[in-house]
């Protein structure tokens, strides 16, 4: 028994079907050529080494919801900063030891008194109700007699919370102004350089800090104000770049809705 020749008009749908068969082999070699290089790219490269540390998030909290991605950068920038500050005073209160004693029977018990002040927003008693850049003024000056450690780093912290708009966390109804965090990390540096050049009385060093000798150097309190410096700059930068591209967005909008408007089909 002999098959049936197929009829001489599916010659037509055969040779149509090739072209179309071709043309998809070619459209998939095509797409195969343009992404074999971050095909290998991704396989050749190594993992990033882990030895001194991972980078981590921050944890789940249910106020996320609350939050806009400006809000979150905003929060993890401002407890960056504030541990940053809590480093400074644990080393700071260590090279100058008799500033602690003024205020608290250990280190660790000036360090708590210090957090719960932020934490809290209470007023720190030597500074006998000054706030912020008051505050640092104060605590900066060669005739004060406090807890200067103690003054010092409340008064930096108060500074850049009121450059906040006197928060710690952030939602979406909250605004914040590019030029105080700006003009707050100027603060910092002149706080920095203050710190590091004014003398007591006697001549002295306000606070022992950083250190260049014959000994030894010791920068590490330049560095860790160096780091809030440049958070506080590039949060500023985020922000004022934030506000300009939602402007830009917003104009982008209406000179392509025409463009983008559907053409009628009947």
């Amino acid at each position: 028994m002999t098959l049936p020749h197929p009829p001489a008009s599916s010659a037509p749908a055969r040779r149509a079907a090739a072209r179309h068969g071709a043309r998809r082999r070619l459209l998939l070699l095509q797409l195969s050529a343009w992404l074999a290089p971050a095909w290998l790219a991704a396989g050749c490269a190594n993992p990033a080494p882990t030895e001194r540390g991972q980078v981590q998030g921050a944890q789940y909290e249910h106020s996320e919801w609350l939050q806009s991605e400006g809000n979150r950068i905003t929060q993890a920038a401002m407890r960056a900063n504030l541990l940053s500050l809590r480093l400074l005073a644990d080393k700071l209160y260590r090279r100058n030891p008799a500033e602690w004693r003024k205020s608290a029977t250990s280190l660790e018990a000036a360090l708590a008194r210090l957090d719960t002040a932020i934490g809290d927003a209470q007023p720190w008693p030597a500074l006998h109700g000054k706030r912020d850049v008051a505050a640092l003024s104060a605590a900066l000056a060669p005739d004060f007699s406090g807890d200067r450690v103690g003054a010092f780093i409340y008064a930096c912290a108060d500074t850049i919370i009121a450059a906040h708009g006197g928060k710690q966390a952030f939602y979406y109804l909250d605004g914040i102004d590019p030029q105080h965090i700006y003009n707050a990390a100027r603060n910092m540096e002149i706080a920095l350089w203050i710190l590091n050049s004014r003398r007591d009385a006697a001549s002295r060093p306000l606070l022992m800090a950083n250190e260049i000798g014959p000994a030894g150097r010791n920068l590490s309190f330049e560095r860790e104000f160096g780091k809030i410096i440049g958070r506080l700059d590039l949060l500023a930068n985020y922000m004022t770049e934030r506000y300009r591209r939602a402007v830009i967005g917003y104009v982008q909008s209406l000179l392509t809705a025409p463009l983008l408007a559907f053409l009628p089909v009947k």
